[in-house]
C-alpha cells in the first residue's frame, strides 16, 4: 500500500505556490511504496527533462498567464506515465493520486500526459489560459 510523506510534500506544494519563492514546480515520486518531493525549480525545460519514458510522477506548477491588462499565476497538476511503465505500475498510479491532490488542492486544470511531445509549455499555459477567466488580449484587435 501506498502512504504519503505528507509534511514534506506539502512543504514543497507551498513553496510553489509561495509568490517569493522562485521555485516553479515540484516533483512528486515513489520512494519504494512512499511518495515524496524529489526536486523542484524554476525552468519548465528542467521538469520535462524528468519525465522519461519508463517513469511516472506528479508534477505541480506555477505558470504565469494572462495578458497586457492582467497577470494571473495559474497553477496545474501533471500527473506523467511514460509509455514503458507496466500496466500494474500505471494502475496504481491512478489511485494513488488520491494521496497527491489531499496536498496539492489548488490547481486550475490537471493534465494526464505519457508523451514528450505533449509536454509543452506552451500548450500547457494555452489550456490554463482557457480555463481561467478574461483574457483582455483578445479584445485589442
Amino acid at each position: 500500500m501506498t502512504n504519503i510523506d505528507k509534511d514534506a510534500c506539502r512543504d514543497a506544494y507551498n513553496e510553489v505556490r509561495d509568490d517569493n519563492s522562485d521555485t516553479n514546480w515540484a516533483v512528486f515520486q515513489y520512494e519504494g511504496s512512499r511518495i515524496v518531493p524529489t526536486m523542484k525549480g524554476t525552468e519548465f525545460k528542467e521538469f520535462s527533462k524528468l519525465c522519461v519514458e519508463d517513469g511516472r510522477l506528479f508534477g505541480y506548477m506555477r505558470f504565469m498567464t494572462g495578458d497586457a491588462m492582467s497577470k494571473r499565476t495559474k497553477f496545474t497538476l501533471i500527473t506523467w506515465i511514460g509509455e514503458g511503465v507496466g500496466g500494474l505500475q500505471r494502475a496504481k498510479i491512478s489511485t494513488d493520486k488520491t494521496l497527491v491532490k489531499e496536498i496539492v488542492q489548488n490547481f486550475a486544470k490537471e493534465f494526464m500526459l505519457s508523451e514528450q511531445r505533449d509536454l509543452d509549455e506552451d500548450s500547457i499555459r494555452m489550456e490554463l489560459m482557457k480555463a481561467g477567466g478574461a483574457n483582455y488580449d483578445a479584445q485589442a484587435e
